[in-house]
């Protein structure tokens, strides 16, 4: 699981507090998507199975991200999106994370990176089935209990705090139950409770409210090779974490059509007159001109959400070139998700 320094809680009781926990809370979301991303690209059109479980998350963790813009600017704050250090440094840690034994990689598709990196990403404070990780001997929150502290914050203040222009709520791109105006503290209060449980599930379930397995499951079911699915007629008692068993149809996996790109690519490995270097300032040109179109969307510009999705969708198109690019040591090329400006 992530682990959130308590001092950003403590932050959350000064003058302009829930704001700025906002704003990290998008940092947050944001901060999954190239690591999530990397290994998505590096299935190619290969294992189509896993590559929809793991396209599923990374659109909920971009609704994430809406809603949490949304609830910012619904208090009058402004999400700031487009600036060099939004960008995590790869490897690394998330932002405001606390512990040191979660070091987050850009790294090819493979079972092992599910377990150790996105199920650490994605783990509930009290998983179903699973045992905890160790946690560090440090002050901590899981970013859970980090979103239920800002919903009762929010509910603390009242509905006094929305201030912000309902002109620049974003309610395109996803099902209009799942992104609706953010207006009041009921509004925020739902949309911040669809995050944590399509993150987390709940305390009884591994299922969302849409009855979609929580995150921390969908990368479950990759890491066991089957679905997760319910027991049948479990007798009266029986207890939660044996109400669902990995027993539902196999998810299979082939390791041999994986890219065999490299790890934790960075535009200073590759030599400037190179193929490799072009095409990955193409991808880091794009990249940067998401975070452009995201900010631009969600600062006062709600219909432009369209160029920014068309952006995301040419990512793609431009990592597929480079991972055919061979780099070194029987590897492949990779995009290196930093943020560069056609104007430099």
């Amino acid at each position: 699981m992530i682990l959130l320094s308590t001092q950003l809680l403590d932050d959350l009781e000064q003058p302009g507090g829930v704001q700025r926990a906002l704003q990290k809370a998008i940092e947050l979301e944001h901060a999954t998507l190239p690591t999530y991303l990397y290994s998505l690209y590096s299935l190619g059109d290969s294992n189509v199975e896993i590559a929809g479980l793991v396209l599923s998350v990374i659109m909920e963790e971009m609704l994430h991200f809406a809603i949490a813009c949304n609830t910012l600017n619904a208090i009058g704050g402004s999400p700031d999106i487009d600036k060099p250090d939004f960008i995590p440094i790869f490897p690394g840690h998330l932002p405001g994370g606390v512990d040191e034994s979660l070091c987050v990689h850009l790294r090819r598709f493979s079972k092992e990176h599910v377990h150790n990196t996105f199920m650490a990403i994605e783990e509930p404070e009290d998983p179903l089935h699973f045992p905890l990780l160790a946690a560090a001997d440090m002050k901590h929150v899981t970013i859970g209990e980090y979103y239920t502290r800002i919903e009762k914050r929010i509910a603390d203040l009242g509905e006094g705090i929305f201030t912000g222009d309902p002109g620049r709520q974003v309610l395109g791109g996803f099902p209009p139950d799942e992104i609706f105006p953010i207006t009041d503290v009921a509004s925020a209060t739902k949309g911040i409770e669809l995050i944590t449980q399509q993150g987390e599930g709940t305390t009884t379930s591994p299922l969302d409210p849409e009855k979609e397995l929580a995150h921390y499951y969908r990368f479950a079911e990759i890491w066991h090779g089957k679905k997760l699915v319910p027991v049948k007629d479990p007798p009266p008692g029986t207890p939660d974490d044996q109400k669902f068993k990995y027993d539902g149809p196999a998810i299979p996996f082939d390791e041999a059509k994986v890219l065999p790109i490299i790890d934790d690519p960075k535009s200073s490995k590759y030599p400037p007159t190179s193929q490799a270097h072009y095409l990955n300032d193409n991808f880091n040109y794009a990249y940067t001109s998401l975070l452009k179109a995201l900010h631009r969307t969600f600062n006062g510009h709600p219909n432009e959400l369209d160029s920014a999705i068309a952006v995301m969708h040419s990512m793609r198109e431009l990592a597929m070139e480079m991972m055919t690019v061979p780099f070194a040591n029987g590897e492949n090329a990779g995009p290196s998700f930093e943020y560069q400006p056609v104007n430099r």
